[in-house]
């Protein structure tokens, strides 16, 4: 072996830790329901787990910039308002980018410090510092109307007289076949009539 070569090894076994961080951080998927006129987002506690921050202070972000009221309810968050997995997920990925990934070195590895009443990123793989920007919140929009052609998570509240699951979701009643009380699937809805729907499954997620 060349000395180059030696020495090329000895500088990637004396390579710290934190530079390959960046590759084993990951948010887990949102899993979002919506359950009458609130979201129910199930994995919370995962997600803050995942971005190392104090669940208390997603809550209070993500209730800011949704708009709306919540609370944490076991390892789930419940919030007022019907909101679609994507515009939970975008807010989610807000928050890691202003609270969570270095903007110099773009890694996770940082911590939340204050210093003169001001809000720091620390990163500890890089050391680098920046301020939190105090943002003007801006309410997400909740989807207010089922739509035909539309895909929702829901869970099933009840079954009709003909034996076919239904789930009320704001002002409509929507008419699942195949599908029972409890079970929480992802549904297409095929038509809207009035404040009634009719859907078909596009899939099982569980069974509460």
């Amino acid at each position: 072996m060349s000395d180059y070569a030696a020495s090329l090894d000895r500088a990637f076994e004396q390579m710290p830790e934190y530079l390959t961080t960046d590759v084993r951080f990951s948010i887990p998927e949102p899993i979002v329901i919506i359950e009458g006129k609130t979201t129910v987002l199930k994995n919370f506690l995962e997600i803050a787990d995942a971005v190392n921050r104090d669940p208390a202070h997603i809550l209070k972000y993500l209730l800011k910039e949704l708009g709306t009221a919540g609370k944490l309810d076991g390892s789930r968050v419940i919030v007022q308002g019907k909101f679609t997995n994507e515009t939970i997920r975008s807010q989610i990925a807000a928050y890691a980018n202003e609270f969570v990934i270095c903007s110099e070195c773009g890694r996770p590895d940082t911590e939340l410090v204050r210093s003169d009443r001001v809000l720091m990123l620390k990163c500890t793989a890089c050391g680098a510092h920046r301020s939190i920007r105090k943002r003007r919140v801006r309410a997400a929009v909740a989807k207010d109307a089922i739509e035909e052609g539309g895909t929702y998570d829901v869970k099933i509240t009840g079954v009709g007289r003909k034996g076919d699951g239904f789930t009320r979701v704001d002002k409509y009643t929507i008419y699942v076949p195949k599908t029972i009380k409890g079970e929480i699937v992802t549904i297409k809805v095929n038509t809207v009539s009035g404040t009634l729907a009719f859907a078909e499954i596009v899939e099982r997620k569980s069974t509460e």
